[in-house]
């Protein structure tokens, strides 16, 4: 008997019955099957083969400084104290904070009412011993009294004399003259109030120009001489780098803080106020054309090069470290790939270098 195929609207022959429905449908799996697995196959080969990607960098051409940090203040060359030598109350300024002072000038007045008081009854005292003494003088002329007697006035006298010259002294600490020629820069008090031995009430600027008092910690002092350059930080100036020299350096230490005082002349046109804190950094080496890495390519006095794909350990010679960056003295050229992670050991295979 002879079958004949029928055929649908796609072209394709129906099928004649459900046995050839169920073997049609089964055959298309199988293909699409076959077809997703070469999908997956060829992105599992692709991401395989493909090498893994890894982070490098160039050496790359810079500074290379070799710095000492150190904290300071800001302060007048030369800085002296007005501070009365006994306590008493302030009743009048002469003189106030931008004042130009003249050596010997009065800047201010204690009260020293007391005191007047005191040096008139003293001057009485002295004034009936000397006298007293003078009596007993003429008597020893004439040997109408005896020595211990005449010897006994004299001491009266002197005794008298000094506690006037005591007073009088004192008297005059309660006015409060200028050192030298000056500026005044701080005043500490005002009228009415007890200023107390000892304490300043005026603090005096005698030099113009300004400088820099630096604690160095006494491990980096030797590093630090005359003469250097200095690159200066202040809060007051966010932002702004000011410049200084080294000129003196304390030749006793604080045994406390472990410390050498460090002296920095500012230029005469610092915007540097006194009492201003600062950060310096004194500078004992610069080169200029050194060759750096960022630091975390160097670990362990080693970098990771990339040399044909593969990663290679490679020792290096470390010179100055400088915030981010390291300066390489020996190990690595101006053109050689390092991983920018030195502490990642690399995978043992080839590898797909990156540059930023």
């Amino acid at each position: 008997m002879t079958v004949t195929d029928s055929f649908d609207g796609t072209g394709f022959p129906k099928a004649r019955t459900h046995a050839h429905a169920l073997m049609a449908r089964a055959g298309w799996r199988i293909i699409a099957g076959v077809g997703g697995g070469a999908v997956l196959l060829a992105a599992a080969a692709f991401y395989f083969i493909r090498p893994p990607a890894i982070d490098v960098v160039h050496p790359r051409i810079g500074p290379a400084i070799v710095a000492v940090y150190a904290s300071g203040t800001v302060e007048a060359t030369v800085m002296l104290p007005v501070a009365p030598r006994v306590g008493g109350r302030l009743v009048k300024l002469e003189s106030d904070e931008r004042t130009m002072v003249k050596k010997g000038q009065v800047v201010a007045r204690l009260e020293s009412a007391d005191l007047a008081s005191n040096i008139a009854q003293l001057a009485s005292q002295a004034e009936f011993a000397r006298d007293d003494f003078s009596r007993y003088e003429r008597l020893m002329r004439q040997n109408a009294v005896a020595p211990q007697a005449y010897e006994r006035a004299r001491a009266t006298w002197r005794s008298a004399e000094a506690a006037l010259r005591q007073a009088r002294a004192q008297a005059a600490y309660m006015t409060l003259t200028a050192p030298d020629d000056c500026q005044v820069i701080s005043r500490d008090g005002e009228v009415g109030q007890y200023i107390a031995a000892n304490t300043p009430l005026f603090w005096l600027s005698c030099h113009s120009a300004l400088r820099i008092s630096a604690q160095v910690d006494e491990e980096d002092i030797p590093l630090v001489q005359p003469g250097q350059d200095v690159l200066i930080r202040a809060d007051a100036f966010a932002g702004r780098v000011f410049h200084g020299t080294v000129t003196e350096v304390t030749p006793k230490g604080d045994p406390v803080g472990r410390s050498y005082r460090v002296r920095i002349a500012l230029p005469p046109d610092s915007p540097l106020r006194i009492g201003m804190t600062t950060e310096t950094n004194i500078i004992v080496s610069k080169r200029d054309n050194a060759l750096l890495l960022p630091a975390g390519a160097v670990a362990d006095g080693a970098v990771w090069k990339i040399l044909d794909g593969r990663a290679v350990r490679a020792p290096v010679k470390e010179g100055v470290r400088s915030g981010e960056w390291i300066e390489i003295v020996k190990g690595v050229s101006r053109s050689d790939l390092v991983a920018k992670d030195g502490r990642t050991k690399p995978p043992r295979r080839r590898l797909r270098p990156v540059l930023p």
